[in-house]
């Protein structure tokens, strides 16, 4: 399928976040909706509030050498170019809705004359997003009974989906959680979105007029930071809703202060005019929102972390976890002893090769880390990486890569305050007019003390793996290929699930391992080791197995994460985004048993190369409907 010559589509991602309308927590802040940014490998995600099969273990499957054949590719069934105008007038019937509700993250998909407007937060826009969202949902009903075209009916089917999953969530929401926005991150999120330098810059004076209406400056318009504590009020008046977790609320109170920074430098950075008048009213509103998190907030916010049952049951599903919570632990944790086992005789060697007096994984990892790079040399080392990596790809026809170099850059403190992991930073998908995913590289938190500095990134060592996840062959070819071949909106943005993009970031890291030294390949198993962790300590940690104290020190003691890292991700398993850190581990194991099945329909007549093409060529599918297209393509080919 060709590009299409207009609304090209582009990536998104963490990448990505899908708008869900009933969002409370964190759906209207640009954290995890729909597709914002690239979900890094190991950044701490934030979680969205909602606004299956027999596996093997993940260490017992073994990605064996890509297959030297020559480039080729199965060929799946796609839609004609009218067929896939049609599904994309399908997909605009969603697209309206967020438009309206929250037309900061339809702007940054790509959606045109948004970049003035704001997320509506006035009293019943819950509701209102509801009853839009059903009356689209009727109306998809309606257009699918009358499809003929089965790949334009199956798109029907992921919009109708999409739909019903935005009114659950958001019912849910409503049901048990006291609604909680963050505002300095929804303005920061979408503020850094707008001035991006890959933005028009006749773009960029918007920015300065969304700034006034989030400040409650132009006619019409409350200030967004009001809105949001008086919500939250009304909410906490409800002795039936669950207030939001302390160690949240004390996170938010941590990093405001940088993110509203990070919009002045953002806007001086443009000299954009007229700013003076909507920042001083940002910085005392923000104060005052500040002092409402203090005084209202914090000391009403619950000490247990662990969501009711439905939500976590349904945050599994919104990730695409089909298997039992308890089932999924069982499989990591047996995994998590095999990975173990697999490091033992690799970090013997890495020890033996530096003269090292431990050859225990744990002992090595830590000598790993001691060579930090030097901040002046980090962009320069994850250049040449990615070449190195480029490389192997080519010579070993493992996938297919663009002509055009990826884009790598270093994150601003407001960023590395938002997400101090590596993570990718897609592109819009509507309209696109040359702009590219982004690998950022933080250097620091600098809402982190001495005692909360991250020492797991930017090391020899990790910078293979961490490149091939967030880079190539991993987000950024997967939201590339969507760019450059054209994929229907219903299968770029609303089939999105996380099982599906960090399952191919995670097969990425196992595809390119047997090619990396001794010692990137110890981290590359380091790293696969924490995301087996994540499978069963998640889960667990709902169902009480685990307190975050002795589940941080394990990440620290058996996985060999710094005291920063582990702490991000058990802030990550019990608020920030509770069930997404599990889709990792299962969407790996999915596509190692497609894998799997693939090699055995076609057994010499396999190729890697056409195999890792023919997923990429399908968008954001879930794992049950890549399955079937993938397989669907080696029968017919």
């Amino acid at each position: 399928m060709k590009a299409r010559t207009s609304e090209k589509l582009v990536s998104p991602g963490r990448l990505c976040t899908r708008w869900i309308p009933g969002r409370t927590r964190r759906d209207v802040d640009g954290r995890t909706s729909a597709l914002q940014r690239c979900p890094s490998s190991e950044a701490p995600v934030e979680k969205t509030r909602f606004p299956g099969s027999t596996l093997l273990l993940a260490a017992a499957v073994s990605c064996s050498h890509a297959s030297a054949l020559p480039p080729a590719t199965w060929e799946a069934p796609r839609a004609s170019g009218t067929a896939i105008q049609r599904s994309d007038e399908n997909a605009r019937v969603l697209l309206a809705i967020q438009a309206k509700f929250t037309p900061e993250s339809a702007a940054r998909l790509g959606v045109p004359g948004l970049d003035d407007r704001i997320t509506d937060l006035t009293p019943g826009y819950r509701e209102r997003a509801r009853q839009a969202t059903r009356e689209a949902l009727a109306e998809l009903e309606r257009r699918r009974e009358a499809e003929r075209d089965p790949l334009v009916a199956q798109d029907l089917r992921i919009l109708i989906h999409s739909a019903q999953l935005q009114i659950r969530g958001s019912e849910l929401n409503e049901q048990y959680e006291v609604p909680y926005v963050n505002p300095a991150r929804l303005i920061f999120g979408s503020m850094n979105a707008l001035l991006d330098p890959q933005t028009e810059a006749s773009r960029r004076p918007a920015a300065v007029a969304r700034l006034r209406k989030y400040t409650g400056l132009e006619p019409g318009t409350q200030p967004i930071a009001k809105l949001a504590a008086d919500e939250t009020r009304r909410g906490l008046g409800d002795g039936k809703l669950r207030p939001p977790p302390r160690l949240e609320v004390e996170t938010d109170l941590k990093t405001q202060r940088f993110l509203v920074d990070g919009v002045a430098k953002l806007l001086q950075k443009y000299q954009l005019a007229g700013t003076n008048e909507p920042l001083a009213a940002l910085k005392a509103q923000m104060a005052d929102y500040e002092r409402f998190l203090r005084d209202e907030v914090l000391p009403r916010a619950t000490p247990d972390f662990r969501l009711p049952p439905p939500l976590y049951a349904f945050a599994l599903e919104r990730v695409g976890v089909d298997i039992a919570p308890e089932r999924l632990a069982s499989i990591a944790h047996q995994s998590f002893e095999a990975l173990q086992r697999e490091m033992a005789p690799i970090a013997a060697e890495v020890a033996k090769a530096r003269g090292l007096s431990s050859s225990d994984y744990r002992d090595v990892i830590r000598a790993l880390k001691k060579e930090q790079i030097a901040d002046d040399q980090v962009l320069r080392h994850y250049h040449d990486r990615l070449a190195q990596i480029e490389e192997i790809i080519r010579t070993n026809h493992i996938v297919t890569l663009p002509s055009r170099p990826a884009r790598i850059r270093l994150g601003t403190p407001a960023e590395n305050a938002q997400q101090p992991a590596p993570h990718m930073q897609p592109p819009r998908l509507i309209g696109n007019k040359g702009e590219q995913g982004e690998f950022v590289l933080p250097l620091d938190n600098p809402a982190a003390d001495s005692a909360q500095k991250y020492d797991d990134f930017n090391f020899p060592a990790a910078s293979w793996t961490l490149t091939a996840h967030e880079a190539r062959p991993g987000h950024e070819l997967q939201f590339a290929t969507m760019v450059e071949h054209g994929v229907p909106l219903a299968r770029a943005v609303f089939a999105f699930n996380s099982v599906n993009v960090e399952g191919w970031g995670l097969y990425a890291e196992a595809i390119t391992l047997p090619y990396m030294p001794p010692e990137g390949k110890l981290v590359s198993l380091q790293l696969r080791l924490q995301r087996a962790a994540r499978a069963f300590l998640d889960p667990e940690l709902q169902m009480g197995k685990w307190t975050p104290d002795s589940a941080r020190e394990l990440l620290e003691r058996d996985v060999g994460l710094s005291h920063a890292f582990a702490q991000s991700e058990v802030d990550r398993y019990t608020f920030r985004s509770p069930a997404q850190a599990t889709s990792y581990f299962f969407g790996y194991l999915k596509l190692t048993e497609l894998r799997r099945d693939a090699e055995a329909r076609l057994g010499g007549r396999f190729s890697a190369q056409r195999f890792h093409d023919a997923i990429l060529a399908q968008g954001l599918l879930p794992p049950d409907l890549l399955r079937e297209a993938v397989l669907s393509a080696i029968a017919a080919n």
